[in-house]
């Protein structure tokens, strides 16, 4: 069967409104901030193969990139022709899902009139997964939590209660786990209803022939937008931070040959004893997403968009390590990776790539007990500042390239923390033609009754977002406990009535600071993202 255009973007766009209403019903019935407010999660449908056809359009861009592998590796251990209806697949095993133990991949088998048709997935970042707090200083994955292989949850509807009691028992807050697992559970059902429903409204009596049109045609618009490219050898380098000092390197080479990408990580640090390393998925997931955000930005995501791309990285390097390296921490160095790809393709797309952003997602996870005795554990997120691009500021306080939300205040003082302050950091943005994005600051009380164990993800607090086109870097993160500054990658112990003080970095800044419009700089001004020192120091500005 084959569709005409207007018939097939209909189509299309019902199945991106399917994971639409599951990702809906998923955030109504979480029991954690992480779904909830951060939206740390994904749904996705799929074709009997895995491949990915529609993913829901809020959370993180990066799982459309990790899903579709997730169950191609899921169906190895349970083959399709041996699902049943009502099974429910789940592993946060790092090398098959996302990348770090957290991270839940659910993947269910959808039947329609006896007959394999689709695959629903989900993956939720839970609030807990045992073993050491998530934390860049744990040295090996065994470390890092409960690890779960390809398992079902779910045999033909019928519930694992082994799993569940041994879920249970190694987590610090088994009902907000279990709850959001059951919450990703109520997603699948939805997609498998609406899913149905489509099927019989259409007169369908599978997905095969929409499946092909959908990746066919992205594939194509990939190709082509490829083909546009002059074909050749990129390179570019990014230095991190790392974990005691030394810098870690990041390196890529783009080679672009008519319609084909591929990106060879060769020159890459070494995988390391801590956190820090990056699994293939996630390497792949933001290799990809880069790219599309520069070829094919406005293209629905699914399978067919990442076809035409191939990503390698050396064995036994930060971004391909061997297990059992510890990874809990990989969105520290993964977020760093669509900058090396927008630095290597600067000189194919000159004046239309943004530059470095703040990159790694900051967030603070901490436990301990409340003064019931009871344990408590939570995470939240504060971004830094987006980098500029050739015609706009970068944004402020945003997670790209992740799309992870800011945690609001209420729901981090739902525990026994008080946020003295949180505020823009003045002059944190890069300067330039267009400026980068600001960092924040967060002031944090320690009011509980007794200590916490607190970890951190950070990262540029060393080295800046860099420059690009004349525009200046963004400027450093830093961590503070009681006035002084610590190591944001070693688990820490909190005294009551410690203060924490969280300050992001900012994005750089894109072309040189003295052709920026006055009235912008004004308006910096105006709003306390810039100080009038810099303004006139830098941009040369003078008030009235």
């Amino acid at each position: 069967m084959s569709f005409d255009p207007i018939s097939l973007e209909i189509l299309w766009n019902r199945l991106v409104a399917i994971t639409d209403e599951a990702a809906a019903t998923l955030i109504r019935t979480s029991f954690s901030t992480i779904v909830r407010e951060s939206l740390d999660f994904a749904c996705v449908l799929l074709d009997p193969r895995g491949r990915g056809l529609s993913q829901c359009t809020a959370p993180p861009p990066s799982f459309i990139g990790t899903l579709p592998r997730t169950v191609k590796a899921l169906t190895r251990d349970f083959p399709p022709e041996t699902a049943r209806d009502g099974d429910v697949i789940v592993t946060n095993d790092p090398w098959i899902g996302t990348g770090h133990l957290p991270d839940l991949n659910m993947a269910k088998p959808i039947f329609y009139r006896d007959r394999l048709v689709a695959y629903s997935a989900t993956v939720s970042h839970l609030p807990d997964i045992g073993g050491r707090i998530r934390s860049p200083d744990a040295r090996e994955v065994y470390e890092e939590g409960f690890q779960i292989p390809p398992w079902k949850l779910l045999d033909a509807g019928e519930v694992d209660d082994k799993l569940v009691r041994l879920l249970e028992h190694n987590v610090r807050v088994p009902d907000r786990v279990m709850g959001d697992i059951w919450s990703q559970l109520a997603a699948h059902q939805l997609m498998e209803r609406r899913l149905h429903e489509l099927l019989e409204e259409q007169g369908l009596s599978d997905l095969d022939d929409l499946s092909e049109a959908i990746v066919s045609t992205s594939r194509r618009a990939m190709q082509q937008a490829i083909r546009e490219m002059p074909n050749g050898e990129y390179a570019y380098r990014l230095q991190t931070d790392g974990f005691d000092g030394t810098p870690l390197t990041l390196a890529a080479t783009v080679r672009v040959a008519d319609e084909h990408i591929v990106v060879d990580y060769s020159g890459t640090s070494p995988q390391v004893g801590r956190g820090l390393n990056v699994v293939p998925n996630y390497t792949y997931a933001f290799t990809t997403y880069a790219l599309k955000c520069i070829l094919a930005p406005t293209l629905l995501n699914n399978e067919g968009c990442c076809d035409p791309i191939e990503v390698t990285a050396p064995e036994g390097c930060l971004l391909n390590p061997v297990y059992p390296a510890a990874v809990g921490a990989r969105a520290i160095m993964g977020h760093f990776l669509p900058t090396v790809i927008f630095g290597a393709l600067a000189q194919a797309f000159p004046g239309r790539l943004q530059a470095a952003s703040a990159g790694c997602l900051w967030a603070m996870q901490y436990t301990g007990f409340n003064r019931r005795g009871e344990r408590f554990t939570n995470l939240f997120f504060l971004n830094g500042g987006q980098g500029a691009s050739s015609d706009r500021d970068g944004i402020s306080c945003i997670s790209f390239p992740g799309n992870i939300s800011n945690t609001p205040i209420e729901m981090i003082e739902e525990t026994p923390i008080l946020i003295e302050r949180k505020s823009f950091r003045e002059d944190s943005g890069g300067s330039g033609q267009f400026r980068g994005g600001n960092g924040q600051s967060l002031v944090i009380r320690v009011i509980n009754e007794t200590p916490l164990t607190v970890s951190f993800l950070s990262d540029r607090n060393k080295i800046p977002a860099p420059g690009f086109a004349g525009g200046h870097d963004g400027a450093l993160g830093a961590v503070m406990l009681n006035g002084k500054p610590i190591n944001p990658k070693e688990t820490v112990i909190v005294q009551p009535g410690d203060v924490i003080a969280l300050n992001t970095p900012g994005g750089a800044g894109y072309g040189e600071p003295q052709q920026r419009e006055r009235e912008r700089v004004s308006v910096d001004v105006a709003t306390g993202m810039v100080s009038e020192k810099l303004a006139h120091d830098v941009y040369q500005w003078a008030a009235g």
